[in-house]
């Protein structure tokens, strides 16, 4: 996006973001749902979600860094959901 677009009264174009998002939930879904995907997901749940967020002693700075590993995670889990339910 330019500042000219800003003065372009059209809106942009949404109409296949719908679209976008279910192809990227069903690819999720492709990759995660095989043998490998399944242990790919689990390894990244127990390095990323399953461990504490803030460790006594440490910056607060590593909180912030591993609830955004979390959230990457549970953005792939919420996609592999969605697909499940399409």
């Amino acid at each position: 996006m330019s500042w000219e677009d800003l003065d372009d009264p059209t809106p942009p174009d949404v109409r296949g973001t719908a679209q976008q998002r279910e192809d990227l939930a069903k690819l999720c879904l492709r990759v995660f749902g095989t043998e490998e995907g399944k242990k790919l997901l689990q390894w990244l749940q127990d390095m990323y979600v399953n461990v504490p967020i803030a460790v006594p002693g440490t910056d607060s700075s590593h909180a912030y860094y591993a609830e955004g590993c979390r959230n990457v995670v549970r953005d792939i889990m919420a996609r592999i959901n969605q697909a499940r339910n399409l």
